[in-house]
């Protein structure tokens, strides 16, 4: 089974591009940070750079090998839907489930060697960033040792294994068991939200850990909802009455494809509340700081260089997990395209229709997303500057919710208007 997950790589790579893409972006993050404990740990290095980089390693890393597993995990969830006949044929051919989740697995591990492979010369140039804000001395060189290699080797690759057997699990055998846990799993994420948002005024304005409270609230809460997303997105669609045929057959097939859309709802709540949170906090902080005429400390610079990069790796990554999932998702739809076409709908009514379908998903994330950053903004707001909602936070959501909207549209009606090149009878005939 590993020989036939390595042909199957060789022969039908683009199949693969979209994990591979994931792979690459998460290993160049992973190893990039954790050779920063390396660059820290040399001879000549002093004690202020290195807690900053060592700090840097240890925030981010963390978060770095959280999304790969969970960029990886949707690409191939996609991939492995879409293969379902494919490999329901080999288990009829007498494939054990054993040998098809190592072949599945073999598939995903021979990706991410290639992906770490491509990633080791981007993952070399992050030590600049830190010098450039003077938060790490000029003379520090930067190292690449084996915390950095090994931590690309074998993190990655193992995060595309566990990635893989999820996806498996999902497709084979369902998520009812899945379903039934998340409202727990909910439910406690926003309790513990609210609590940790709530205890921002038990803090001063000048308590070193006040951004720290909310911005775990807001991720926390966007999390409880990003779990509920299935039941979000009926409950949206329950009160839709859009007017129209492209309206009531977007509306038709949200409803219908609730369960595998919710991937990516829960990737735009996950991207409106974190970057929408972090930014603007980060901004009321830098403006409060610069009205008082106080010079940044290197512990509040760190933190601003933490807060930048974090929400930068958040944005990449759901912008790759939403640009995979929506172009496989809309791919895998020729045949109900040429049905439409051949029932009358023009090309233009379909892409009004997936056009629609994208508006409705941008509109419910950024509606959930920013219910769960307002919960953190508006404690620390009200400690830090007295006021209830920032100036600044106009500019942010306006900025998120443009990456967003393109993000989700833009694919949708790139990729939609791609397989309409496909005559209709052609799409309906290859697809069956």
């Amino acid at each position: 089974m590993l020989v036939l997950a390595l042909r199957s790589v060789r022969q039908r790579p683009g199949r693969f591009l979209a994990t591979l893409l994931s792979a690459f972006l998460g290993a160049a993050i992973v190893m990039a940070f954790n050779s920063l404990h390396d660059t820290a740990g040399a001879p000549d290095v002093d004690a202020v750079s290195s807690e900053t980089l060592r700090t840097a390693a240890g925030v981010v890393g963390g978060y770095g090998t959280l999304l790969v597993f969970f960029a990886v995990a949707s690409a191939l969830t996609v991939n492995v839907r879409q293969r379902a006949a494919e490999l329901e044929l080999l288990r009829c051919s007498g494939a054990t489930p054993g040998q098809i989740r190592r072949m599945v697995v073999g598939e995903a591990v021979a990706v991410a060697l290639v992906g770490t492979a491509a990633a080791v010369l981007p993952a070399l140039l992050l030590v600049e960033l830190f010098q450039d804000t003077g938060q790490v001395a000029a003379s520090v060189d930067h190292s690449f040792g084996t915390v950095a290699l090994s931590s690309g080797v074998f993190v990655t690759p193992a995060a595309s294994a566990g990635a893989a057997l999820l996806a498996l699990r999902r497709v084979t055998r369902g998520r009812r068991r899945t379903v039934r846990r998340r409202p727990v799993f909910a439910w406690a994420a926003l309790v513990a939200g609210a609590v940790a948002a709530s205890s921002t005024f038990a803090l001063s304005a000048r308590d070193e850990m006040l951004m720290a409270f909310p911005a775990q609230g807001a991720i926390l809460l966007s999390v409880g909802f990003a779990l509920m997303a299935p039941r979000l997105l009926t409950g949206v669609l329950g009160r839709l009455a859009l007017g129209g045929a492209s309206g009531w057959l977007a509306v038709r097939n949200l409803r219908r494809r609730a369960g595998e859309l919710s991937g990516i709802l829960m990737a735009l709540i996950l991207f409106t509340a974190v970057s929408t949170a972090t930014l603007t906090m980060q901004a009321v902080e830098s403006d409060e700081v610069a009205a008082s005429g106080l010079v940044k400390s290197v512990d509040a610079k760190n933190l601003e260089t933490l807060n930048y990069t974090v929400v930068g790796i958040i944005v990449v990554f759901v912008c790759v997990m939403l640009v995979n999932s929506l172009y496989a998702a809309t791919t895998y739809r020729g045949r109900e395209f040429g049905q439409q076409r051949l029932a009358g709908a023009t090309p233009g009514q379909v892409l009004g229709v997936v056009g629609v379908e994208g508006l409705v998903l941008t509109v419910a994330g950024l509606l959930f997303g920013t219910l769960a950053a307002l919960a953190g903004i508006v404690p620390f707001t009200v400690v830090r500057s007295d006021a209830v909602l920032p100036g600044q936070l106009a500019g942010v959501w306006t900025a998120v919710a443009t990456v967003g909207a393109a993000a989700t549209v833009g694919t949708s009606l790139f990729t939609a208007r791609r397989v309409l090149r496909t005559p209709a009878v052609r799409a309906v005939g290859v697809a069956a």
